[in-house]
């Protein structure tokens, strides 16, 4: 346990990263707002082209916004998990 703290703290475990695998549902989908923005993005600049870059952006800090939050609920439901397991009063002697 102690290795994965450490890891951890020294910023060498990053919970989020993973692999995606290509040609799975998941990647497709991440596939097609990926391709409408760069076609999007290649048009004229304009108010519309700025409109755009901003949703883009406020979308991005949203979701980002989420996974963190939705992280520390994960983490905090586990913790209190874990405390639930050692409470000493439930434990049968």
């Amino acid at each position: 346990m102690r290795e994965i703290l450490e890891e951890l703290y020294y910023g060498n475990t990053t919970p989020c990263d993973r692999q995606i695998r290509s040609g799975t549902s998941l990647m497709k989908a991440m596939e097609q707002p990926q391709e409408c923005e760069e076609k999007l993005t290649k048009l004229p600049e304009g108010e519309a082209h700025s409109l755009l870059l901003r949703l883009i952006n406020a979308e991005n800090e949203i979701g980002s916004t989420l996974t963190l939050e939705n992280f520390i609920l994960g983490f905090r439901l586990g913790s209190r998990l874990i405390l639930e397991s050692l409470d000493v009063r439930t434990m049968a002697v």
